[in-house]
């Protein structure tokens, strides 16, 4: 079944993933590198990033088989680790978190328009919830993985270990490509930008207010653990990468019900219970700061912040392709993608300034709650976009909503 061979390669990705975005901040804050130069980084990768999103849509909507734009990320992800692996100094540390950019740029548009593609006769929504799960349980353990290299004082590791995942993935896609993406039709055939694009606008904000936690997640928290807060000690490496492994647990055990859960309701819901559940998160994380106890306080919460990642990206993802023709749906899956890039560029540039002018994560936690509730207004918009593109019978929690718009656009 293509669904589960999809399911499969995310979840290699996912491993090898893990380690690198989670624990990679440690590792040059280790080498002594500033909260601002380690963000720098983040920030420079998520702007090499946007044009492997927008190449990566574009050749998606020519036809090109989903396995092409993968392939090549597996290529620049290669280089990257590698350069990674044996950087001690700026320009080493740059020019790998550049060719790591490129790489999540080239695959993540390929890699959830594959989804739609692979899952039938399962609805798109029940298969987004289920490689959703895989990349949970992939990034837990490589995160958990890469806390274990710390304990034994070989954090470096972590880039082993992608370089290991990256070569099994290139062994699964040469055996079992994934699926070809459907080309887009004549001109006359094709719906105008100015028609299908203004209903995505309030998806596309919402997701580049929402996914700046994913993106704090790896960026700022590792940093605002060893480095401490305004009471709560700081925290020695390998406690750190345990702490994070948390939240990535929790995700993976949450992941798929919730998941499953929100596929069958309007996706307003899932959106405004991830925005909730980010901004409860938030503000655990300014009370973790101010008392001696934060580290309890921080553990906490880890499980609204786990909720609300497991609440948005299926949801997300879903109002994406039903809201896209699918001769667009590559192109679309690029524009979403670029959200996420755009958060992975502001917010962790955001997070390096707060860090390093207060020396703590407080003030940048209360901004991002306050950030996290602003979203509610784009989920309304949004709402009232899906009723008038989709209609009344595709507009609620129908549960085969989805695919169904997708088979009467075939």
């Amino acid at each position: 079944m293509p669904l589960r061979e999809l399911t499969v390669i995310r979840l290699v990705a996912a491993v090898g993933a893990g380690g690198v975005l989670y624990l990679t901040p440690i590792v040059f804050h280790d080498q002594a590198f500033s909260a601002g130069l380690v963000t720098r980084g983040l920030a420079l990768a998520a702007l090499a990033g946007t044009v492997g999103r927008l190449g990566s849509g574009l050749l998606l909507d020519r036809g090109l088989s989903c396995s092409w734009p993968v392939g090549l990320a597996v290529v620049a992800a290669l280089a990257g680790d590698g350069a990674l692996l044996r950087a001690h100094d700026l320009p080493g540390y740059l020019a790998g978190q550049v060719l790591l950019g490129i790489s999540m740029g080239l695959y993540w548009p390929a890699i959830e328009l594959a989804v739609p593609l692979s899952c039938p006769p399962v609805r798109s929504a029940r298969g987004f919830a289920l490689v959703r799960s895989a990349d949970a349980i992939g990034i837990a353990s490589g995160a958990l993985l890469g806390a274990a290299l710390a304990t034994q004082g070989r954090l470096r590791g972590i880039y082993l270990v992608d370089m290991t995942c990256l070569v099994a993935m290139a062994v699964l896609l040469w055996r079992r490509p994934l699926p070809q993406a459907l080309a887009r039709r004549l001109q006359e055939a094709q719906q105008p930008w100015r028609q299908w694009l203004p209903p995505l606008l309030p998806m596309l904000g919402i997701t580049t207010l929402a996914t700046a936690m994913p993106a704090l997640m790896q960026s700022a928290l590792p940093l605002d653990l060893v480095r401490g807060g305004l009471r709560r000690p700081a925290l020695p490496a390998n406690l750190g990468a345990l702490t994070i492994g948390v939240q990535l647990g929790l995700l993976v055990l949450i992941q798929w019900p919730v998941g499953r859960a929100l596929a069958r309701r309007p996706v307003g819901t899932g959106l405004r219970l991830s925005l909730i559940s980010f901004a409860i998160g938030n503000l655990l994380l300014v009370v973790s700061a101010l008392v001696p106890q934060g580290l309890v306080v921080l553990l906490l919460a880890q499980v609204p912040l786990a909720l609300g990642e497991a609440a948005f990206l299926p949801t997300a993802t879903e109002a994406v392709v039903e809201l896209t023709p699918p001769e667009h749906q590559g192109i679309a899956m690029a524009l979403f993608s670029q959200c996420f890039a755009l958060s992975a560029l502001m917010a962790p540039l955001l997070a390096g300034w707060l860090l390093d002018a207060q020396g703590h994560g407080a003030g940048l936690w209360m901004v991002m709650a306050v950030v996290c509730l602003l979203g509610f207004p784009l989920v309304r918009n949004l709402e009232r976009s899906r009723r008038e593109t989709l209609g009344p019978g595709l507009s609620g929690a129908d549960p085969s909503g989805g695919q169904q718009l997708l088979a009467s656009r075939d």
